[in-house]
């Protein structure tokens, strides 16, 4: 972003009830606080789904129109991804059926070139699908995976540097934790990790959800995301320098292409939700991310205040740097019995661990983790008052 994009963003007022006009989905008699787990998509982006399923699509290039059309559709979706996360070449995008799939296809590929000695890092903090394919990955090879804690307390991850050696090959990190909120400091444990020759694979599908994306300031080697999480359809996105890829010899059909990226897609890509990424890239872009932050952030302390006052709700984490995702449980009930009873009020914030097991579990939580509140763009005020006002009557405060 320019000095002047700076200027644009600081003196524009966000209104979110303009945003909200936006959204097809929207209930007013529900206050939705389960964007994390997927958000509500505008009407630019169905329409540009449907409007590329009529379009007649079937193969890229070729001497028809149609052709040329699912062509320009597929390199605008990667251009649209690059711009999202400042990837300067555009090739380095790679397309599949969802981040985990991608991972567990990048894990395998990775892990060619792994064997005995050999190490690998992973998060407690990460969601499990960045776990799980690296420690996969590393026992078939026979490699060693060492684990990084965080703080049960306050949420903040361990310092990375006693777990990295010279035969440390890759370090799998989260940008920011969708259970907790956790914003880690991606760029110093990546220069760490880099200091003894390892690749660093970022999960940034909870960030790019709220706050804007650098891969270089990050200094992930490989990124991953979804863009059903930033108003998009429901796919991922890998993304790497393409001179990386290059390097990489992944499992594909014989007569596929050998190219990047093209090598690391399996099949015909989804040309109408490659339309849906570029229409929900472009939407995220006339808002400006950084006027969402902004906007998250000021809910967020609202938030935190209202919490802090009622006795028997516990807030789980504590960390400095944050997306606008807090975890709570209320003393004496279980998180699912507390979810329902909050969606019987009309409040929607789903209970349990998402997907991030080995958090949950080593924040103190078990299975079942707790109830996660996730504000969002389209977050009101009043929304979270509404919450605020179903948590005391729950709690029966």
């Amino acid at each position: 972003m320019t000095d002047v994009d700076d200027m644009v963003e600081s003196t524009t007022a966000y209104d979110v009830d303009d945003l909200r006009r936006a959204f097809p989905g929207l209930d007013p008699g529900l206050a939705r606080f389960d964007g994390p787990g997927g958000s509500l998509v505008p009407a630019v982006v169905t329409d540009a789904v449907a409007d590329t399923l009529r379009a007649g699509l079937c193969q890229r290039g070729g001497p028809t129109a149609q052709g040329a059309l699912a062509d320009r559709t597929t390199l605008d979706a990667r251009a649209a991804i690059a711009r999202l996360v400042g990837l300067p070449d555009a090739r380095g995008v790679v397309f599949g059926r969802s981040m985990t799939a991608l991972t567990f296809d990048t894990a395998r590929t990775l892990a060619q070139d792994w064997g005995p000695g050999d190490e690998v890092v992973v998060s407690r903090l990460d969601h499990d699908a960045n776990i799980r394919p690296w420690v996969v990955a590393a026992e078939r090879a026979g490699a060693t995976v060492r684990r990084l804690g965080f703080d049960p307390v306050t949420a903040e991850l361990d310092d990375v540097e006693p777990l990295l050696t010279d035969r440390t090959r890759l370090v799998a990190v989260t940008a920011a934790s969708n259970l907790l909120g956790t914003r880690p400091d991606v760029a110093a444990l990546a220069a760490a990790a880099h200091e003894v020759g390892a690749l660093v694979h970022v999960d940034a599908v909870h960030l790019a959800a709220h706050a804007p994306v650098d891969l270089g300031a990050l200094g992930a080697d490989l990124l991953v995301c979804s863009p059903y999480k930033f108003f998009g359809p429901h796919l991922g996105a890998l993304v790497a320098d393409p001179a990386l890829l290059e390097r990489l010899r992944p499992d594909k059909l014989l007569p596929s292409s050998d190219a990047v990226p093209e090598r690391f897609e399996l099949g015909t890509l989804p040309y109408e939700l490659l339309a849906g990424v570029t229409a929900a890239v472009e939407f995220t872009e006339s808002w400006g991310m950084a006027a969402v932050e902004r906007h998250e952030a000021e809910l967020l302390a609202r938030l935190l205040e209202g919490l802090a006052g009622i006795d028997r709700v516990v807030v789980h984490g504590r960390p400095q740097r944050r997306t606008p995702t807090v975890l709570v449980t209320v003393d004496g009930l279980d998180p699912v019995e507390v979810s329902r009873r909050l969606a019987d009020r009309g409040v929607v914030a789903p209970a349990g661990s998402f997907y991030a097991l080995e958090a949950s579990r080593h924040a103190g939580l078990g299975d079942g983790g707790g109830v996660r509140i996730g504000l969002g763009a389209y977050t009101t005020g009043d929304e979270v008052d509404r919450l605020l006002a179903g948590l005391r009557d729950v709690a029966g405060e």
